[in-house]
């Protein structure tokens, strides 16, 4: 027989054989992996369908997700039947790489702000700081409304290019940007550490495993923990009381959001959005809803998920309805149900667009 006939053949079976083996894994609890769990919800509850938001929105935490003219456009599309009146796009750049994404984004300049990140070259080498400033003045004056996403997981700060590692945002290398930002009245938008169950023992006890496992923590040498990093946050936010900090996924206090609300009394010029943690959260709807009741004027939306329609309509349905026991393992990557928090429109209306207003408000 020809060679290359064999093989084909050979390939044709195998992949029949595997697919058929990967069914019975499927439906055989015994060979199932917790990565290809898929639960359905088979209550008889209330299903509701919000295609747009019950008030207009400013999504404070997105990125430059277009990479064409026909993304962008399909972008604006979608923030239209969504109810989204402005996006913030934060880039981690600066120079050329800023300079470009403002000429891009320029065909919609209502629709979209930019913010840009800084530039840590030479962090490392004496007299740090002063041409960091000069490259955020020259973004400022170029249309960057502010900075971020600065990113902090323990090892130092390094969303923004070159990575500074073992620098943190509390680093004394970083007050004359800080403060510069604030001269500016360019908030800043920080990341710092991640959820909880990322720092856990990766075994059965974990219950944000299926998630926690892609991006564990709890392998990582010389990091700081999810306090430590906290800290280092906080230290900042209070050496600087006139610059704005955003922090963002609720400082990622997922599992303890007193800690993030200890940091909100204590702190006028810190905020917190919401973005990309509703699944962390839509599994203790009451503890909350109690939270954003007591914090209404310090919380942002935001997504950090794309821009596809049956996203935003996700969130929405997270954040408005009183919905119960409702799945959506491919947008969060959690097995865990979720449920809606049902806030009031007072709340709805600061959330999706009066705070923001607020913070970005030239002052």
């Amino acid at each position: 027989m020809n060679r290359i006939l064999f093989q084909s053949i050979f390939f044709f079976f195998y992949f029949i054989l595997n697919s058929n083996l990967n069914l019975v894994a499927q439906t055989n609890p015994e060979k199932l992996l917790l990565k290809d769990y898929r639960p359905k919800n088979i209550y008889n509850v209330p299903v509701t369908n919000i295609v747009k938001a019950k008030f207009p929105i400013i999504d404070i935490h997105s990125h430059a997700y277009a990479n064409t003219k026909d993304d962008l456009d399909l972008w604006i599309k979608n923030m239209d039947e969504a109810g989204i009146i402005k996006t913030i796009l934060l880039t981690y750049a600066h120079g050329n790489e800023f300079d470009s994404l403002i000429s891009f984004y320029s065909k919609y300049p209502d629709r979209f702000d930019l913010w840009c990140g800084f530039d840590y070259t030479g962090y490392d080498k004496p007299n740090y700081g002063p041409d960091a400033v000069k490259e955020l003045i020259r973004c400022f004056n170029k249309g960057a409304k502010g900075v971020g996403e600065l990113g902090d997981k323990g090892k130092g700060l390094f969303y923004c290019k070159p990575p500074a590692y073992g620098m943190h945002i509390d680093d004394p290398r970083m007050d004359l940007l800080l403060e510069k930002c604030a001269e500016l009245n360019m908030p800043i938008n920080i990341h710092v550490g991640e959820p909880q169950w990322f720092y856990e023992t990766m075994d059965s006890t974990n219950d944000g495993l299926m998630n926690a496992y892609s991006w564990r923590l709890d392998n990582q040498e010389n990091i700081l923990s999810l306090d430590e990093v906290l800290k280092t946050l906080e230290n900042a936010v209070k050496r600087h009381p006139n610059t704005v900090f955003i922090a963002c996924h609720f400082a990622n206090q997922n599992t303890d959001l007193d800690k993030l609300g200890r940091l909100l009394d204590l702190y006028p010029n810190l905020y917190a959005d919401i973005s990309a943690r509703y699944a962390e959260n839509a599994p203790v709807p009451r503890y909350t809803r109690v939270f954003f009741e007591k914090f209404q004027d310090r919380l942002l939306y935001g997504t950090d998920m794309g821009f596809d329609k049956s996203m935003y309509q996700t969130t929405f349905r997270i954040l408005e309805s009183n919905d119960e026991h409702f799945y959506n393992v491919e947008l969060f990557g959690y097995h865990w149900p979720l449920y809606g928090f049902g806030l009031n429109d007072k709340i709805l209306e600061k959330l999706y667009l009066l705070n923001a207003e607020n913070l970005l408000r030239e002052k």
